[in-house]
């Protein structure tokens, strides 16, 4: 399946998959290199290096998850129609990049939380659904969606907790709370939630009250707005916001599907304890291991394609693009194929370019909604003509030069997305208008009647901003002369 995504952001507002140097580990928010002496580097690009423990084994445990939710460290990341509720403090507010997630505390969105318990619900409110029961998993069948995150661990740099005796979901609640060292997350989706009630608990809460904007901000432009420890959480949380809302029936038998597992299975309602199923088959669900009752992510290989002298990149445009804005070309890849084999297909699709030496590069999740990005370096001929008649995605296909590519990267304007511009790549990611949803944090004043435009004598193309290391001939094929100075 042929596509064009734009290159891959690697830290803070930087895009671009293909050219990342070292990686910096994201614990505790802190960068320190994972690569030394004669070892690979290796990559941790932006939405990556998830700073929290997931604690994967403790989904379905009820008593872990109805305490947690409590513990004064406990925080709540929000979202509305997958927008992630942002906020910046007042010094900030001259510059709005300075933004973070907004991270409420259980105290500030308890009014929206309805009653308890808040997993394992029961078939009425206030109960608790009968114990070990499949179908019922700490199901959540009332109130706004919910979806454990996980663990941001304080007093280490790695993951610490494990399924052992410790952290066990058979341990005595209280024994396995007080072995908890670090900040719960949860996400919270509030898209149906009554908007002056939402409005209410917002202002009322803590950040507000301390003077801090909440605002809901485009989701694309959260990657020019926060930092990496923020970025990989929110990857998560959007994705699993965006799973949760998407699927809303049993695609084995149609019947309405609940959440469980904190938020990390959908499990058909025919299969609750008191459903009435008279003269129903029984749901294939009932059984076995269904892949579409867990989340998923669909692979797209993404490819900077480099000619055999090493010293040309081809880039490629979308027509519905921003004006100017140049990147990799993508797919999805497609069953009963290699990563190797989508990167030739889809470029020989796409702009009929054959190529070889395929090589893998690194990964990045892509949080709109769910996608992992796998890049590849190619190579391929300069010399052979290039195709745009072939996808309909793609208007323009070129080889740029080393040169130009570092003439665009050291413009003031080469790398810059403006929110408009960000705004324009997800809508033609989402074949969607660009206008049609609002965006509070990022709304941009309005020019004074009669203002002209500013003159600008830009770059002859944009492309994503990134710190390319192929450019700086540091990465990738390079040309030989290169290469025996490095």
């Amino acid at each position: 399946m042929s596509t064009m995504f734009p290159c891959l952001p690697l830290s803070p507002g930087h895009i671009g998959l293909m050219i990342q140097g070292p990686a910096f580990s994201l614990s505790n928010g802190a960068r320190s290199p994972r690569s030394s002496g004669s070892h690979l580097p290796s990559y941790v690009n932006f939405f990556s290096g998830s700073p929290l423990n997931r604690l994967a084994w403790l989904r379905t445990s009820q008593p872990f998850l109805n305490a947690i939710v409590h513990a004064p460290a406990t925080r709540w990341l929000v979202f509305r129609d997958e927008q992630p509720l942002l906020h910046s403090l007042p010094e900030a507010r001259a510059n709005p990049f300075k933004q973070t997630l907004a991270r409420l505390t259980t105290r500030d969105v308890r009014p929206l939380l309805g009653p308890e318990p808040f997993f394992h619900q029961g078939q009425h409110e206030g109960e608790l659904a009968p114990a070990d029961v499949k179908g019922v998993e700490t199901a959540r069948l009332r109130g706004p969606p919910i979806v454990f995150l996980g663990l941001h661990e304080s007093e280490t740099k790695f993951a610490a907790a494990l399924p052992s005796s410790d952290f066990s979901a058979k341990s005595d609640v209280q024994s396995l709370i007080s072995n908890v060292h670090g900040s719960a997350y949860f996400s919270l989706d509030v898209t149906d939630v009554d908007p002056a009630e939402l409005d209410n608990v917002l202002q009322s809460s803590m950040l507000a009250t301390e003077g801090a904007t909440l605002l809901f901000s485009e989701p694309r432009a959260v990657m020019s707005t926060v930092d990496a420890f923020d970025a990989a959480v929110f990857a998560d949380a959007r994705s699993m916001i965006d799973w949760n809302a998407r699927n809303k029936f049993c695609p084995a038998c149609g019947s309405p599907v609940h959440s469980s597992w904190a938020g990390w299975k959908l499990t058909c309602s025919t299969l609750l304890p008191w459903a009435e199923n008279a003269g129903k088959k029984p749901c294939k669900t009932a059984t076995g291991l269904n892949n579409f009752s867990h989340p998923r992510t669909d692979a797209v290989v993404i490819m900077a394609v480099i000619n055999e002298t090493g010293d040309k990149i081809l880039l490629g445009r979308n027509s519905k693009w921003p004006k100017k804005f140049w990147s990799c070309m993508s797919g999805f890849i497609e069953p009963g194929e290699s990563f190797e084999d989508a990167v030739a297909r889809e470029l020989w699709e796409e702009a009929g370019v054959k190529v070889w030496d395929v090589r893998y590069h690194s990964s990045q999740p892509w949080p709109y909604p769910s996608t992992l990005m796998v890049g590849f370096y190619a190579t391929a001929s300069s010399d052979e003509p290039l195709r745009t008649d072939l996808d309909n995605e793609l208007e323009e296909a070129q080889w740029h030069t080393r040169e130009e590519v570092l003439e665009v990267l050291n413009h003031i304007e080469g790398t810059k997305l403006t929110r408009q511009d960000q705004k324009e790549l997800a809508a033609a990611a989402e074949n969607s208008n660009p206008h049609s949803k609002p965006d509070e944090a990022n709304a941009q004043p309005k020019a004074a009647a009669g203002s002209a435009p500013a003159a600008s004598s830009g770059p002859s193309f944009r492309i994503p901003r990134a710190r390319q290391s192929w450019a700086h001939g540091r990465a990738g094929p390079q040309p030989a002369s290169k290469v025996a100075n490095l």
